[in-house]
């Protein structure tokens, strides 16, 4: 069984990227599953507190999730052209201590997809990850791309996806993924 950790960049409730992770998981190819990770309880880095307090639990429960996959996710928003900062808050989180890198992110297999509301999606954001996921020496799939426009016709008032060929776009996006996850 294959196991792909998802994680959504948006702590809204009515998050389009949280209710495109909560479609995947119901497109996911046979054999395979897609786990929902959370970022909601992690707090704003700070080194003082790390070295004080150590690890959030949060930050520990997400970092055991990212080794245990076989790959990971990011459905990740776009804030003003870029990445949202919740998100990669919670990598710089679990990328410490440095000493970890390796064993949380070395060679994991990453995708990066996204939803807005906007007309082009979320490509500036997904460019974006690109630096950081290779100075985390992730294993980046790059035969794919999925960057969800106009989100606000995709979903429904309940988050549930509605638009046919937005759904067998993310169910090929899934497949060869998780073919590449698998792989690895």
């Amino acid at each position: 069984m294959t196991q792909i950790l998802g994680i959504s960049g948006s702590l809204r409730k009515g998050s389009f990227n949280t209710a495109l992770l909560h479609a995947a998981q119901n497109l996911m190819p046979e054999g395979s599953t897609l786990v929902e990770g959370s970022i909601a309880e992690i707090p704003l880095y700070n080194a003082d507190e790390e070295q004080a307090h150590g690890l959030p639990e949060a930050v520990v429960r997400l970092k055991e999730q990212i080794i245990a996959a076989d790959g990971v996710i990011l459905f990740s928003p776009e804030y003003n052209n870029s990445i949202p900062g919740v998100l990669k808050n919670a990598i710089d989180w679990t990328s410490r201590p440095a000493s970890d890198i390796s064993k949380v992110f070395g060679g994991k297999p990453f995708a990066v997809l996204g939803a807005s509301p906007g007309g082009f999606g979320t490509i500036l954001s997904q460019d974006a990850w690109l630096s950081v996921l290779r100075t985390l020496t992730t294993r980046q799939w790059h035969e794919g791309r999925l960057m969800v426009a106009r989100a606000g016709d995709v979903f429904d008032e309940n988050g549930a996806m509605t638009d046919e060929k937005t759904t067998e776009r993310l169910k090929a996006y899934l497949a060869g993924f998780t073919e590449f996850a698998a792989a690895q």
